[in-house]
């Protein structure tokens, strides 16, 4: 076992919420770990985090928290065009590695990322938090029961603000070059891992998508149909807005023959319930996470840090600690961007496309 020992790049928004997480998954004793680096291309903002953090390096360059003596984790949360060359540098040095989702613009890199983490035998672990979910988790176990019959489909509605403003404040993601696309893989490639989680390998899609501001190659408007290797087919809106006032939200419903679940919340509930008779019933927030602890085995302590949404930040860091493989990881991350890559050529060429697996 080591003692995590980690630096973070990027003090943006993400960079804000990861950083709280790491502090509250070391003050909890759950987990050893010493936080000792933070960087930001604004060193305003590396100071300020520092200054919560009593990291002992400060920098406006990515090399300074990588040559930290003694790291051996690293988080990786800047702008998605900057992902690729900061994770093949932190795997050459032997560096685990937390990198925020998407992981890079291109199909090609994100290859190229899985290779160097993988050839290095380094812990990695993907930003796909709809896999940390109370109420995911607890649907995906309700969709398994038995009894239900045939899954008939499912849609997922996703939007958002156009994130460049409010609390995001992220211009970069109004630029293609930076970012690599708008909603659909900037926000909705948590969508598409969410329904290769909860319904199955999509192996086609066919989708269509809208620009209707003027920022050139950001989507504001994916419609996405995948259909999925047991015969069944889902569907998922991914829109971006203007509607500062309106937060993100998120409504998932979803049918069998003999069953039905809905939730308009994509952290803890509540979740709408109907079977093939009898009205509809509701799991309630506190039931959620009761059935929660339950499937996921976690003990009181941890199931604080859940209820904070802090449990990704320290299962990554429990992993590094333990030295084994961490999840999401590399490979779950590529096998959405696939789905994703999918999509944007679907929407090019007007016609379904067939998804290779990894």
């Amino acid at each position: 076992m080591s003692v995590p020992v980690v630096g973070l790049i990027g003090c943006g928004h993400i960079g804000q919420f990861h950083s709280r997480n790491i502090r509250g998954a070391i003050r909890s004793e759950l987990v050893p770990g010493e936080y000792v680096a933070v960087c930001d291309r604004m060193v305003e903002r590396a100071e300020s985090f520092a200054a919560i953090t009593n990291a002992r390096v400060v920098a406006d360059d990515a090399d300074a928290v990588l040559n930290t003596p003694g790291l051996n984790a690293v988080y990786i949360c800047t702008e998605t065009a900057e992902h690729p060359a900061l994770v093949i540098e932190a795997a050459r040095r032997g560096l685990h590695i937390f990198c925020e989702k998407p992981l890079a613009k291109t199909l090609g890199e994100v290859r190229t990322m899985v290779d160097a983490v993988e050839g290095a035998g380094v812990v990695n672990q993907v930003g796909l938090v709809l896999r940390y979910s109370p109420v995911f988790t607890v649907i995906k176990a309700l969709i398994s029961e038995p009894g239900l019959g045939a899954l008939l489909t499912a849609h997922l509605r996703d939007d958002q603000f156009l994130p460049i403003r409010g609390q995001y404040g992220s211009s970069w993601r109004g630029d293609f070059e930076r970012a690599g696309g708008g909603t659909l893989i900037e926000h909705s490639i948590h969508d598409v891992d969410l329904f290769r989680w909860l319904f199955g390998e999509i192996t086609a899609v066919r989708c269509h998508t809208r620009y209707t501001t003027d920022k050139e190659g950001i989507e504001d408007v994916a419609l996405a149909t995948f259909q999925h290797e047991g015969g069944h087919q889902t569907t998922l809106s991914s829109i971006w807005h203007d509607c500062d006032d309106r937060p993100s939200t998120r409504r998932l419903e979803v049918f069998f023959t003999g069953g039905y679940f809905a939730t308009d919340s994509d952290f803890i509930g509540p979740i709408t319930v109907q079977g093939r008779s009898g009205s509809e019933r509701e799991i309630g927030v506190e039931e959620v996470w009761e059935r929660y602890q339950a499937i996921t085995g976690l003990n009181d302590d941890e199931m604080a840090l859940a209820r904070r949404g802090m449990y990704e930040d320290y299962a990554f860091l429990r992993c590094v600690h333990e030295g084994r493989p961490a999840f999401p990881d590399f490979r779950t991350a590529l096998a959405a961007h696939l789905v994703v890559d999918s999509c944007y050529r679907s929407a090019q060429g007007s016609c379904e496309v067939a998804v290779t697996q990894p």
